[in-house]
């Protein structure tokens, strides 16, 4: 088989772990690029593709994720990965790791550690790769990273849920928290939110964006209620779509142009957490992206009769 051919069939592999461990679809992209372009350019042939490949695309994705902390730490409002509404890789031995090591909130716990503590913990806990080619991979030797596996799923382990709901139980209450999201039915959202449910938006200052998260069913409900049909009023549409693994939508200007995703964390029946992305920095991969601003003036010209 030639490199070439190699290089594709584990190429989403090679993209799921970049993803994982930058949060982003552009630059996981961008890492699996050149790790194909080192490969190339290789004179010789290793013994394992996959696992000179996977060493290859983490230590370029941990000099990547190096560099985006410092952009991360002056970003305006909320920052949020990028939103992945596929996921390339599949392994049904691995799939209940794969799944829940993309939703949301476990990417923002990873946000928690360590460029290297999270290539250990993607590496080992998703994927389930030996500490000897984890060691090769991040540059450290293997009793290094042990100590690196157990920090990280300390940490990790410290913010994640005890329960999870059922992929039905999942999509019930998405279906039904669109429904009362589309009528503005205040009361029909409040009995879906968490008490402490939080709602909050990546704009990264280049799209409109709520000021602040709200946190609390009732305030959450009432803003949520007055929010959305005014965006249908504007003929924006809502398309029911996994974000990150998880239920959530995509939503969509007169034109089919992405306005912005939205991703629901659920848990114990309720809705824990809302997040929307709405940054086009962060949509371009999700299609065309729709001018926001020029829909929030609209929206806001459609309303001021009613008021």
């Amino acid at each position: 088989m030639s490199k070439a051919q190699e290089f594709e069939e584990l190429r989403p592999l090679l993209f799921a772990i970049a993803y994982r461990i930058l949060g982003s679809v552009s630059e996981a992209e961008d890492a699996v690029q050149e790790t194909w372009l080192r490969y190339a350019a290789s004179p010789t042939q290793p013994a394992s593709a996959k696992a000179f490949l996977s060493a290859v695309v983490t230590r370029i994705s941990i000099d990547v994720l190096r560099s985006a902390r410092v952009r991360r730490e002056s970003y305006v409002g909320p920052w949020f990965p990028e939103p992945l509404l596929t996921d390339p890789y599949s392994d049904p031995e691995r799939s209940a790791e794969l799944a829940d090591s993309v939703s949301m909130a476990a990417l923002l716990l990873l946000e928690r550690l360590t460029p290297p503590e999270r290539a250990v913990f993607v590496l080992r806990e998703v994927f389930g790769f030996g500490f000897a080619e984890i060691a090769s991979a991040v540059g450290s030797s293997e009793a290094a990273c042990r100590q690196l596996a157990v920090r990280a799923r300390r940490h990790v382990d410290a913010g994640r849920p005890r329960f999870h709901a059922s992929r039905r139980e999942q999509e019930e209450l998405a279906a039904r928290f669109f429904g009362a999201l589309t009528d503005g039915d205040v009361d029909g959202l409040r009995e879906l939110l968490a008490a402490d449910v939080q709602v909050s938006t990546d704009g990264g200052g280049r799209a409109p964006a709520l000021p602040r998260s709200i946190t609390g069913a009732g305030k959450a409900a009432r803003v949520l209620a007055s929010i959305f049909p005014l965006l249908g009023g504007i003929d924006v549409t809502l398309q029911p779509h996994e974000v990150n693994g998880q239920p959530g939508a995509i939503f969509r200007d007169r034109d089919g142009k992405v306005l912005f995703t939205l991703a629901l964390d659920i848990l114990g029946g309720q809705i824990q957490a809302i997040r929307s992305v709405s940054n086009p920095d962060k949509l371009a991969h999700v299609g065309p992206v729709a001018d926001a601003w020029a829909l929030a003036r609209e929206a806001n010209r459609a309303r001021r009769p009613a008021d």
